[in-house]
Formats: structure tokens, sequence, C-alpha cells
């Protein structure tokens, strides 16, 4: 088995936070009431635990996630409403095109693939 980092994120509605990763390609694949586990069959792994009250203000999440993927625009056109970045996905100077959306609680999520270099 390759070596892989799965992130455990709280979230303060759950539901909200799986309709939302369900948007970017995930599924429910383990569903114990107030902790979800989410993969999207290609790679991306997730953990959603119910933490009521967090974080305490939504701009205070101080919290990222990256996801890599080769077809960005595909899942930016999923989310083209959600996208904070005017004018994403688009190059970036340290070498990826991607786009950033927040997920319900307030955490970052940064979509993306790192391109040849030029």
């Amino acid at each position: 088995m390759d070596h892989r980092a799965v992130a455990i994120i709280p979230c303060s509605d759950i539901d909200a936070s799986v309709a939302f990763y369900a948007l970017l390609g995930f599924a429910v694949v383990g569903d114990f009431g107030e902790y979800r586990i989410l993969a999207d069959g290609r790679g991306w792994h997730l953990h959603l635990t119910l933490t009521p009250g967090w974080p305490p203000h939504i701009e205070a999440n101080p919290f990222g996630l990256y996801l890599y993927v080769d077809d960005v625009d595909a899942v930016a056109d999923r989310v083209r409403d959600r996208i904070i970045e005017r004018g994403a996905p688009h190059r970036k100077p340290w070498g990826t095109y991607e786009f950033a959306v927040s997920d319900p609680s307030g955490l970052l999520v940064r979509i993306g693939r790192i391109l040849d270099p030029a």
C-alpha cells in the first residue's frame, strides 16, 4: 500500500459539509452519524467529524486543504458560484493551475494541478 495522508476535518454542520464536498466529487463511503468518511474513488479521502460551535467565527478557521486533480476546470464548473478569486482557475506563480473555495465551516479548499515547467 502506498503512503497516504487523510485529513480529519471538524465541521459544525456535517450534512452541509457532506453536500459541499459532494459538489467537489466526494461520496460518503462510511456513515457513523457524527463522523463520516468520504472518497472520490480516485484517491481523494476525507473524514468529517461533527464539532458543534467550530469555528467560533467562520472567518477564524485557520485551516486549509489542497486537492490535486487532473481536470481542474471540470471541478471548477461544479462550484463556479463559490470560487473565491475572480477569474479562477488560473495559473499561479508557484507553478499550479488552481482555484479556491470555502467549505461551510470556513475551511479554505484549493483545487489544482501542477503545471509542466514552461
